[in-house]
């Protein structure tokens, strides 16, 4: 009951995001604008305020950062070597088909779940993984799109570099660990300021990504869209639980965190990178779509194998 009750705000904040683009109350329009405010107010003060929250710290061991990216790799090979294996899809629509296998939906849908799940014993590894993922994930699958390309290799990671440098959630991560590093706490007017914005990001986010799902189509390819579906819910969290709990040791919630971050279902970062590089764009439209219709189930399953019942 605990875990559904975890879940059951979430999901159906999602689902009410979703009736009300579907029977026009939300425009497309009101549903970019609440993206943009999620992505670029709302979820960098979310950070600022946790890093930056008194008695917020922890230590993060090597074997946190392989428990959960050895498991991306894992569920990253298994998708490519799949697409690869169909007819049709060229070697970057593989690439993607990789990168959306393991391409977690982070700000949307992990931030409020995980936070909801382990409260402040998750915050500190949840953001690190945060901070870490981003940079990580994009700079890894877009230098393979890549690689076939006349750029100097230098010139690609400058490019990455200011993409990065463009992301108000990557910003937000050096701007709050920084302060954290130097003991700045924000108080007075700055401080109501960021807990305001702050206080927004999960339902904001929630109801953006419910609206979203209505530019999706899932009759593109079904059955290509439920594999990376089950390779990204069930494939990726479940190579994450295994070195998390029975390969290496950390405490619990840094494991729990790992998995229920890996649990979260296809990013919307998978279909960017889609449409920036015009390849698989249905395809991973309609995996985006799929494995959010499904996670409530898959979410459910994992909470509960993570004791959070």
């Amino acid at each position: 009951m605990n875990a559904l009750a975890i879940i059951a705000p979430i999901f159906g904040i999602v689902l009410i995001g979703w009736g009300a683009a579907l029977t026009g109350l939300l425009s497309d329009k009101v549903s970019d604008g609440l993206s943009e405010y999620v992505f670029a107010v709302a979820v960098p003060a979310l950070i600022l305020a946790t890093l930056t929250r008194p008695g917020m710290q922890g230590e993060i061991a090597w074997s946190y950062w392989v428990s959960y990216f050895g498991g991306a790799a894992i569920s990253w090979a298994a998708g490519t070597l799949i697409a690869r294996r169909r007819g049709g899809i060229e070697r970057r629509g593989a690439i993607l088909h990789g990168f959306s296998a393991c391409q977690s939906n982070t700000i949307f849908v992990g931030v409020p779940m995980i936070l909801q799940a382990y409260g402040e014993d998750g915050a500190f590894p949840l953001f690190m993984l945060l901070a870490v993922h981003l940079p990580l994930m994009m700079g890894s699958a877009t230098f393979l799109i890549e690689s076939d390309s006349d750029r100097p290799v230098l010139a690609r990671l400058r490019g990455l570099a200011l993409v990065l440098l463009k992301n108000p959630i990557f910003v937000a991560l050096l701007v709050g660990m920084a302060m954290k590093g130097v003991g700045f706490v924000p108080d007075g007017i700055l401080k109501s300021l960021i807990d305001a914005f702050g206080g927004t990001a999960s339902t904001c986010a929630l109801v953006a990504l419910g609206a979203g799902l209505k530019r999706y189509r899932v009759l593109f390819d079904l059955k290509g869209a439920l594999v990376i579906a089950a390779l990204k819910n069930v494939l990726h969290p479940l190579a994450v639980w295994v070195l998390a709990f029975h390969v290496f040791r950390m405490p619990p919630a840094y494991a729990g965190v790992a998995t229920l971050f890996a649990a979260m279902p296809v990013g919307i970062n998978a279909y960017l990178l889609a449409v920036r590089y015009r390849t698989e764009t249905g395809m991973v439209a309609a995996s985006v779509l799929v494995s959010t219709l499904v996670a409530p189930l898959t979410t459910l399953f994992w909470l509960a194998v993570l004791g959070r019942t």
